[in-house]
């Protein structure tokens, strides 16, 4: 008996000391050596960088691909509600302009935008001498329609870095806290990954707590390799080293989370104009910054769109919650008076409900 507890204590001492040689301290930072071979190539992280590599197969789920229609029930109804009786019939008066003004700032169009909306169809309607407020819709619908086109609404991840080598497309996520940016990610790269993109996610985000967690989850469903941080790391630091480690692996894209931010706050708002520039030293390219807004924030949204806008160099925002949203007007908002389009919408919370967004199926889904 004493015989085999001695065996089994040495066991454990051996297992112990095999777990341990996978961990390597190199002052404050710790690389997960677990797979070497594969990290030959890749640069040692550093400021606390964790490399976790050799994703295990993505899972995929074929749900089927939502439409605009079905997911804006919520904004449709309460758009229907604010228009009803503007649009019952009867013959056009100034009460007519003022009620559908006051139903398109209701629904967050915003008030400069309304106007200038309402501007223009008036302008149509004197033209065409219509009288008859049955005829308003489709003039509406189409100047909405026309503001929300002419806009790229395509991801780029065509990139030549310095010297005309090709290197890795940097997407930075951005956006106050608790909009969806990290679920967001996770639900892209599940999209690129079926494309046959290549991908490293960088757990930019080392202040929140779980955010590495939460995006580590969001990799191993996708079978995508991640960097990561300790906790306060310095953020710039692991989008770097995902970036030098992307470019070793012959990645095509980072998908790099950030801290979510109050738009009010300089100082961090500044760190995030110095991950952009960090992101861009090494092998990468930052070919797309995406603003991340919740939908159900309404106008609030487009006070974060307009100082992300300034500070960050935006080239589309990632509207999510659309589906549960009253206030589905911010997207004519953000198009009117930013000039960034919204390229991609959530709309629900499944892996598959992130999908481009379809202008004309959007405005379709609203009045319909």
């Amino acid at each position: 008996m004493l015989f085999a507890v001695i065996i089994a204590i040495a066991a454990v001492v051996i297992i112990g000391a095999s777990a341990f040689v996978l961990l390597r301290d190199r002052g404050d930072v710790l690389v997960l050596d677990d797979h070497a071979p594969t990290v030959l190539d890749a640069p040692a992280p550093a400021d606390g960088a964790i490399v976790v590599d050799d994703a295990p197969e993505a899972v995929i789920e074929d749900a089927p691909t939502p439409s605009f229609r079905e997911r804006l029930s919520t904004a449709r109804s309460a758009l229907g509600g604010y228009l009803g009786s503007v649009f019952s019939g009867g013959k056009i008066s100034g009460e007519t302009w003022d009620d559908l003004e006051e139903a398109l700032i209701r629904a967050d169009v915003g008030v400069t935008t309304s106007s200038s909306i309402i501007d223009a169809v008036r302008e149509q309607v004197a033209e065409a001498d219509i009288e008859d407020t049955a005829e308003l819709p489709a003039l509406v619908k189409a100047e909405i329609v026309a503001r929300l086109d002419g806009f790229d609404r395509s991801l780029s991840a065509d990139t030549v870095a310095a010297g005309g080598e090709p290197g890795p497309a940097v997407w930075l996520f951005v956006g106050v806290n608790g909009v969806g940016k990290t679920t967001t990610i996770g639900k892209l790269a599940h999209r690129e990954t079926n494309d046959g993109k290549k991908l490293v996610l960088a757990a930019g985000d080392t202040f929140r707590a779980a955010a590495a967690e939460q995006l580590t989850m969001w990799a191993e469903r996708s079978g995508v390799d991640i960097v990561r941080g300790a906790e306060g790391a310095d953020p710039s630091s692991v989008v770097f080293d995902a970036v030098e480690a992307a470019g070793a692996r012959h990645a095509d894209i980072v998908m790099a989370d950030t801290a979510g931010r109050l738009q009010t706050k300089t100082n961090l708002m500044e760190e995030l104009s110095k991950v952009r520039r960090v992101a861009e030293k090494g092998v990468g390219t930052v070919t797309e910054t995406l603003l991340v807004i919740d939908a159900t924030t309404g106008q609030n949204g487009m006070s974060q769109a307009q100082q992300f806008a300034e500070t960050a160099d935006v080239t589309g925002v990632v509207l999510t919650k659309l589906d549960g949203s009253a206030k589905g007007g911010i997207v004519i908002a953000i198009h009117s008076e930013l000039g960034v389009p919204v390229k991609l919408v959530g709309l629900g919370e499944s892996i598959n409900d992130l999908v481009d967004f379809d202008a004309t199926e959007f405005v379709d889904a609203l009045f319909e």
